[in-house]
């Protein structure tokens, strides 16, 4: 199977890269998230509003305590904001019960870490079909669904080995099959690059890209602006505000010798 039909592959869909309406996937209005430390009370996003449409490729960025990681667990479902609005895919998130807020997150939403979060003693299929597991997909559907996804990311070969035996972007490779084999409507990506070499981390990015031009809509939390810049949208947030929302900035060539 090609790469370029990766999406196909893991929507079942040949019309997967039109997107004909290109309409909100993510809206928040005047989102604050405050937490209370002892006495004090920290207010990690700050009056954030922000629309992100089906089909875009946005990165993040800040500082250290900028409030990324908040602002990515608010989008992941994986917390709540303190006041303001958050729709996802048209649907208000704030108030859902916990049974809810766990099936938009397997049948939305796909998360790619840092650190892959593999399970070590499964192999890479078993590690991909996790999702299909927990959601109780027949056996023979999910395996067949994994190996499509293993197989559009290059890694059919390496389907019984165990994440011990892969190196780290092979890894990474297995932990974007596992996203997205759930068929997610938006890819959230935690530093994907973060532990790899410029080569590979290239070679993630590229994918991820690809992905992105079958019509997946991904947020792509990064420190690093020569990543950021493959993406369509930069957002910026500085002390829990978003400082700005513009396209990244290519980086500068290197001057010949």
């Amino acid at each position: 199977m090609a790469v370029q039909d990766v999406r196909t592959a893991m929507t079942g869909d040949s019309e997967a890269g039109h997107v004909s309406a290109n309409p909100e996937i993510i809206r928040l209005e005047h989102v604050s998230r405050i937490y209370t430390v002892g006495d004090s009370q920290v207010r990690a996003l700050d009056d954030v509003s922000l629309h992100i449409h089906r089909g875009d490729f946005v990165a993040l960025m800040g500082p250290s305590g900028s409030g990324k990681s908040t602002l990515l667990n608010v989008l992941g479902c994986l917390d709540t904001p303190t006041s303001g609005t958050y729709l996802l895919d048209g649907e208000a998130v704030q108030g859902l019960s916990e049974d809810r807020l766990a099936d938009i997150r397997r049948e939305r939403l796909g998360f790619i870490f840092q650190s892959y979060h593999l399970v070590p003693r499964m192999t890479a299929v078993r590690n991909v079909e996790l999702p299909l597991i927990l959601a109780g997909v027949d056996p023979k559907e999910r395996r067949d669904r994994a190996m499509a996804v293993l197989d559009s990311v290059g890694l059919r070969h390496r389907a019984g080995h165990r994440p011990d035996q892969l190196s780290g972007g092979e890894r990474q490779r297995v932990a974007v099959a596992r996203a997205m084999v759930t068929r997610p409507k938006l890819l959230l990506a935690d530093e994907p690059t973060g532990n790899l070499d410029s080569r590979t981390g290239g070679e993630i990015v590229a994918l991820l890209e690809r992905l992105n031009r079958n019509g997946l809509t991904i947020l792509l939390v990064t420190h690093d602006p020569s990543i950021a810049a493959h993406a369509r949208r930069l957002l910026t947030l500085h002390d829990g505000k978003l400082a700005s929302d513009a396209p990244p900035v290519a980086p500068l060539a290197a001057a010949p010798p």
